[in-house]
């Protein structure tokens, strides 16, 4: 409890950001068909979005060090506002991507909320906060399709815009005026210079980490972009029933996320949990060529959601216990920089393999890219079982 109270307003504002941003995932791919948008320009606009929030990722991580997480977030907020303000009254398609722009040129703020956490807790708790963010992330992905679906077919496409705009309004004001920066004067002044990131990211404990959290960032990236344009062409779903399966994606996150990822990566580990949680996704992608009902689609979506909830959150814990203190919001910005790379590649991927071959093929690049993310997992799990001392022989060569 009093690890809950201490993040209090982080998760809070967290919350209200997702709620307003999960209001949008499911219908900006619809709403660019709209304006007759092809699968594969949709896989575009995906692209232009991450392209921008790639060189954001780097730029805010580094600003947060020297300046402090606050702010960072506070100029993140504004410019979500205003990209999502612009998709409400947007009549053309230039303009849908001028809007996605500005959102991800202004982005960067999950891997400086990631940097944060990290900030206020201790590494012992860090599975566990890390989860909790994830619980207040997944949690506002359950209210907001909720909030979207009556939303939209009340009003239309500019209506979810507008209120996802005006919930990152209050988010911005609660920001301002509740959210105590996490930096000290002190410790902004001890920032990295690139040489010291450079040789982090080069070698070392990091960068097999970042390499295998960005394997799984590419398959997420890839299923997320088609996840909509895949379950109308699969089970002919529109914009309502679609907002609802994504709040019964997000529901599973939020059980595991919130009960499930603390107790287990202390249990098993951070090492082990992420395995498992990439294991549980590789089956959830096997199994999305066999969907043809809604029964088939949960039995795809459970396993992918569990293995999401229980994989981000220990990658994220082992690559904060492992980056130096005055190198943390550098390391989680690189991270997020990475998954706006899977955020330029995979898209048009997965979207134009749904356009040429039908969606029994888009699941095939987040099945392979999961794979090997495991595959780097388990050979990491067993050079650090082998590198693990063991007590009993040490002493005895000690009473030797």
């Amino acid at each position: 409890m009093n690890l809950v109270l201490r993040l209090l307003p982080i998760l809070g504002i967290t919350f209200i950001d997702i709620f307003g941003f999960s209001i949008l995932i499911p219908i900006v791919p619809l709403f660019a068909q709209h304006f007759g948008a092809s699968d594969l320009v949709i896989g575009l606009l995906f692209t232009s979005f991450s392209a921008f929030q790639f060189i954001a990722g780097f730029i805010w991580g580094r600003v947060s060090d020297l300046i402090g997480r606050k702010s960072v977030l506070i100029i993140s907020q504004i410019g979500a506002t205003g990209g999502w303000i612009m998709l409400a009254f947007a009549h053309t398609l230039p303009t849908v991507f001028i809007a996605r722009i500005i959102e991800g040129a202004s982005g960067g703020n999950i891997s400086v909320t990631q940097a944060y956490v990290a900030d206020k807790v201790e590494p012992a708790q860090r599975s566990r906060a890390f989860g909790l963010v994830g619980a207040a992330f997944a949690a506002g992905m359950v209210f907001g399709p909720l909030i979207g679906a009556p939303l939209y077919n009340t009003y239309g496409f500019p209506a979810p815009f507008l209120f996802a705009a005006a919930l990152q309004i209050i988010t911005l004001v609660l920001t301002i005026f509740m959210l105590p920066e996490s930096r000290t004067a002190e410790e902004r002044s001890k920032v990295a210079t690139f040489a010291d990131i450079l040789g982090s990211l080069t070698h070392g404990k990091i960068a097999p980490l970042l390499w295998q959290q960005w394997m799984y960032s590419l398959a997420l990236y890839a299923m997320f972009a088609v996840f909509s344009l895949f379950f109308k062409a699969t089970l002919h779903f529109e914009v309502t029933q679609i907002y609802y399966l994504f709040a019964g994606f997000a529901v599973t996150n939020v059980v595991f996320q919130g009960f499930v990822v603390g107790p287990l990566s202390e249990a098993l580990g951070n090492r082990r949990c992420s395995n498992l949680g990439l294991a549980l996704a590789v089956v959830g992608f096997c199994a999305a060529p066999f969907v043809h009902d809604l029964l088939s689609a949960a039995l795809m979506m459970l396993p992918f959601s569990a293995g999401m909830a229980l994989a981000r959150p220990t990658l994220s814990s082992l690559i904060t216990d492992r980056t130096p203190d005055n190198q943390r919001g550098v390391i989680l910005g690189t991270g997020s920089s990475l998954d706006s790379v899977s955020g330029m590649i995979m898209p048009p991927v997965s979207t134009g393999l749904l356009g040429l071959y039908g969606p029994a093929f888009v699941s095939a690049p987040s099945a392979l890219f999961s794979l090997i993310s495991l595959a780097m997992g388990l050979i990491a799990a067993r050079k650090e079982a082998g590198n693990t001392p063991a007590p009993v022989l040490e002493s005895t060569a000690a009473a030797d």
